[in-house]
């Protein structure tokens, strides 16, 4: 099946957690509103970290994006604005630890997200990218954003058990192909956490390098304690503090990833 090509969707993965996933997440759709490039960030994480690192209250997650996937609500009415121009949300709740039991009976249980994203496309205030926040888990909602996705963004902490996470990723990534989404494809492996007077820290990135080749972008993630702030604040850290080495780090992954989306466009 082949996807529009716009909004360009772009999933935000890994099964195993603490990945740096949703500050990648959340900084890079913050990037692109930056560049001019108008954002939906979609929170499909129960947990709703990525709601909250933008500055969205519980309470005031009146739709979201469970009323998505059970179709009580379109994605249009899930989206709130944030503090950032051209960035807008789609929040998430705890009520999406359900989505797998009341979807498990629906014929089209893996194209919810696909099917909202496609109707929302076809919106006036349709954005250019969507940014998909996964869970950090193989559930029906990552099945989701793989299905409704052109590209997978894979963040990959520089720690001992990268390669065994990664692994995981692209065989579910493998499966959503032979399935539901021939289309998909990787974008690219960012490497977050990354602390280069660490030697396993510079022993992994080598290994991942030589492992997966141009696959793995040039810009790396560093350990950064502002990075780590930012989220309790409500702000993604290019507001929170543009200088610091997080932000600038992330400013630099999206233009290398606008690089490759020309790239991949240009071959489409």
């Amino acid at each position: 099946m082949t996807l529009p090509p716009r909004p360009r969707v772009i999933a935000v993965a890994n099964q195993k957690g603490g990945v740096g996933k949703t500050t990648t997440a959340i900084n890079l759709s913050t990037a692109l509103a930056a560049t001019g490039h108008a954002t939906l960030l979609v929170d499909l994480d129960p947990q709703g970290n990525a709601s909250t690192g933008l500055g969205i209250d519980p309470a005031a997650r009146r739709l979201t994006t469970y009323d998505v996937m059970t179709r009580t609500a379109s994605l249009a009415e899930s989206v709130h604005a944030t503090e950032v121009p051209e960035l807008t949300l789609a929040p998430a709740t705890m009520d999406l630890l359900s989505i797998d039991i009341e979807l498990s009976a629906a014929s089209d249980r893996a194209l919810r997200l696909r099917q909202a994203i496609a109707a929302y496309g076809a919106e006036p205030a349709a954005p250019d990218y969507v940014v998909v926040d996964c869970p950090p888990s193989l559930t029906m909602l990552t099945v989701n954003a793989l299905a409704a996705a052109h590209a997978v963004l894979a963040p990959l902490q520089c720690e001992f058990f990268a390669m065994e996470g990664l692994s995981q990723l692209l065989t579910t990534i493998a499966e959503v192909r032979a399935g539901v989404n021939p289309d998909l494809v990787i974008h690219g492996i960012v490497l977050t956490m990354v602390d280069a007077r660490n030697n396993l820290s510079n022993q992994v990135e080598a290994d991942v390098r030589s492992t997966m080749g141009e696959l793995v972008y040039d810009t790396v993630i560093p350990r950064n304690v502002r990075l780590s702030e930012a989220p309790s604040h409500g702000k993604p850290a290019l507001l929170y503090d543009l200088k610091c080495a997080g932000s600038q780090a992330y400013l630099r992954l999206v233009s290398e990833l606008m690089d490759r989306e020309h790239r991949m466009l240009g071959a489409a």
